[in-house]
């Protein structure tokens, strides 16, 4: 059992609750649901972090990353597992890194975009999640395009699978999934944002912050980054490097 001071910042209330984004496909940070269950390498995380912090896991489903972020401050959650970038540091304390993340377009069947630089135009509908570092860096690298944001992933599929949209934003892992539900889709090569996820938890709490990192750094150590990856299906994910931060 830890003690009771880091208990305090990292389980208050006695269990960890992980904050889980859901979308239909798996990712290094969505989960899927299965049934009842869900499944993910934010859970596995959780689940294990748990089992050495001695407490209970709880998973807390969301829609969104960007939802998980605007209710930091509330403590409903304890720990997440999300993609790093400057506005969400604005809500979140992030700690180790333990995956390289590429985010890029699925285009729509018949696009003849080939490039993020020709997503970059009039008339071209961008559809992603809102208030995530995806969407926010697809904003910022294409703004001549009309930028839709959806509470979900899935959301966004239909909209391209109806004619709304012309691309949609998200992780390339992610991509994968959407495009097996978009037939004649295309993820394009290049990309718009290179970073990283990583663990992180509500602001001001340097003790759950310090411990969550070390236990990262430990999974990656030990292999449970890249067993998660596996177990998701994710065989090409690239591990972070020991000692990245997000």
């Amino acid at each position: 059992m830890a003690d009771a001071a880091l208990l305090q910042q990292l389980a208050p209330t006695g269990k960890l609750r992980i904050a889980v984004a859901v979308a239909p496909s798996p990712s290094a940070q969505f989960a899927i649901k299965d049934g009842d269950t869900i499944k993910g390498v934010a859970v596995i995380f959780g689940e294990a972090l748990a089992e050495k912090l001695g407490v209970p896991a709880e998973v807390l489903g969301h829609s969104s990353s960007g939802e998980i972020q605007n209710s930091a401050a509330d403590n409903k959650w304890d720990v997440a597992f999300l993609p790093v970038d400057a506005e969400r540091k604005k809500f979140v304390d992030f700690g180790a890194a333990y995956h390289l993340l590429q985010s890029t377009f699925l285009v729509a069947p018949g696009s003849t975009m080939k490039s993020v630089k020709d997503a970059n135009a009039k008339g071209v509908g961008i559809g992603g999640v809102a208030n995530t570092a995806t969407f926010r860096a697809a904003t910022a690298s294409t703004p001549n395009a009309t930028h839709i944001e959806f509470k979900g992933v899935d959301i966004a599929t239909q909209a391209m699978l109806d004619g709304k949209i012309q691309a949609i934003a998200l992780s390339r892992e992610s991509l994968v999934g959407v495009a097996g539900k978009v037939p004649g889709s295309r993820i394009l090569e290049d990309a718009f944002l290179n970073s990283t996820t990583a663990c992180c938890v509500p602001k001001n709490k340097p003790l759950a912050l310090a411990y969550v990192s070390e236990f990262i750094e430990e999974a990656k150590a030990s292999g449970l980054v890249r067993k998660a990856f596996d177990e998701m299906g994710m065989k090409t994910s690239i591990v972070a490097p020991a000692g990245m931060k997000g």
